[in-house]
């Protein structure tokens, strides 16, 4: 049989020991007091081959301080009663340092209070210059474009999709401005006081609405009946506003460039540009636009006799 050696526990020991420990701090040795920083800062001096610090000249003497406080001068050590008496003065500052003391000024910076707003916070200043008045006009947020550019963006919109229109405009602007110089036909002369050719591309909104401008009607016919007594309607003029004149022009210029070819693949893509070869040719003179001008003008040159029937 194989014998189970059973081994015997030892008894526990109770070891007396204390339930809490003393956290009180020790007073600490006379050889570890912290020295001054005066004395760390001669050391640290010496040890670099400088100058000591300037303690006569960058603090206020102790004689001045109990010069002026009654109750610091009666517990004042011996030492420096004695010097007070004897009428023993601090020693001269260094040169270069300040020859004043600086304890009444540090008595006044505490008598002001730090709460009151001093002068430069109580004036009221703004971070950027306020803007001269009377504003102008293309300072308002929603009116900031040039009217005629608005207009022209509006009348291209379709289904209330302004920012399609927005952004065939500015492609129609692009074009204008990286095109070449237009050459003027002396058989369509356009507005009187207009600007070289040279310079309508370095401002494409002028020659936008120098092509809308010049191809604007003046008149439109408008077909009355009874105006001979009968009741045959007779073509009668009428003048036109100035947007009622761009928004006619700018309609026909729509319909020119609907019927030119791209010039590239995509046809919404391609709009604005034919959009834009159409102003060039207007300009030019090489517009059909021209012609519908010029027989809506001849039309409404006929028809004006029909204005003195509808006075009787």
């Amino acid at each position: 049989m194989h014998r189970l050696a059973i081994r015997q526990r030892a008894p526990y020991r109770l070891v007396s020991r204390p339930l809490y420990r003393s956290y009180t701090q020790e007073k600490p040795a006379k050889d570890a007091a912290p020295e001054h920083v005066s004395e760390e800062a001669a050391k640290m001096s010496k040890i670099m081959g400088n100058e000591g610090p300037d303690i006569q000249g960058q603090a206020t003497p102790v004689q001045d301080i109990l010069k002026e406080d009654e109750n610091a001068k009666r517990n004042a050590p011996k030492v420096l009663k004695e010097d007070l008496k004897s009428g023993h003065t601090a020693p001269p500052p260094k040169t270069g340092t300040r020859s004043f003391s600086t304890y009444s000024r540090r008595l006044l910076e505490v008598a002001v209070a730090p709460d009151l707003p001093s002068a430069h916070e109580t004036v009221q200043s703004h971070k950027f210059p306020l803007p001269p008045l009377p504003l102008p006009p293309n300072s308002h947020l929603q009116q900031r474009y040039d009217p005629l550019v608005q207009q022209l963006t509006n009348l291209m919109m379709r289904d209330g999709k302004k920012a399609r229109a927005q952004t065939y405009m500015a492609t129609i602007l692009e074009v204008l401005r990286t095109s070449p110089a237009p050459v003027y036909n002396p058989a369509r002369p356009l507005l009187p006081g207009a600007p070289p050719a040279s310079h309508l591309p370095l401002h494409p909104v002028l020659y936008l609405g120098l092509a809308v401008d010049s191809v604007a009607p003046l008149l439109r016919i408008n077909h009355v009946r009874g105006v001979a007594g009968g009741g045959a309607a007779l073509p009668v003029p009428s003048p036109l506003t100035l947007r009622q004149r761009r928004w006619r022009a700018f309609k026909w210029i729509l319909e020119a460039a609907e019927k030119r070819q791209n010039r590239g693949s995509g046809k919404k893509l391609m709009f604005p540009h034919r959009v834009a070869q159409e102003i060039i040719a207007v300009v030019e003179g090489k517009s059909s636009v021209w012609e519908k001008r010029q027989a809506l003008h001849k039309l409404a040159t006929t028809a004006r006799a029909n204005l003195g029937r509808m006075r009787r």
